[in-house]
């Protein structure tokens, strides 16, 4: 496996970034705005993880790693960068909670308000297993 560093997205980055995200059907508008941190080895990016600041929270969204360099551990390394990074509680929906639980994540019956999501948003999803989950800040 290439040497690759999980860091905070730069600028150049944001083209593949948008790629990644339109392939896994992870895009949403005004995410050029957001923070993202990638998993990448020179200019190649294989991985994807942004946070958005919503007025009522935190939330991790579009995480995801090229099909090719799946299993290796990136999308863990990718949270877990962005969780120490960043103050404050974190929330994110998924429809697989068992991914996020042992980065310390736990499902919560409170959907901010921000996170309330659009039906154009989760075409492809199914609602009924959409989990809201958050992590608390520690300390």
């Amino acid at each position: 496996m290439p040497s690759v560093r999980i860091r905070k997205a730069r600028k150049s980055d944001f083209p593949e970034i948008l790629r990644i995200a339109r392939a896994y059907n992870l895009n949403y508008l005004g995410m050029e705005t957001d923070d993202y941190w990638v998993a990448a080895e020179g200019k190649a990016v294989f991985g994807i993880c942004g946070l958005r600041k919503n007025p009522d929270c935190q939330e991790l969204c579009s995480l995801g790693v090229k099909k090719e360099m799946r299993g290796r551990g990136l999308g863990k390394r990718l949270v877990r960068r962005l969780v120490r990074d960043i103050r404050g509680d974190i929330h994110l929906a998924t429809i697989i909670p068992e991914f996020f639980s042992p980065l310390g994540f736990e499902r919560t019956p409170v959907r901010p308000s921000s996170m309330v999501k659009t039906a154009e948003w989760c075409v492809g999803c199914t609602p009924e297993r959409c989990t809201v989950m958050v992590r608390k800040e520690r300390g």
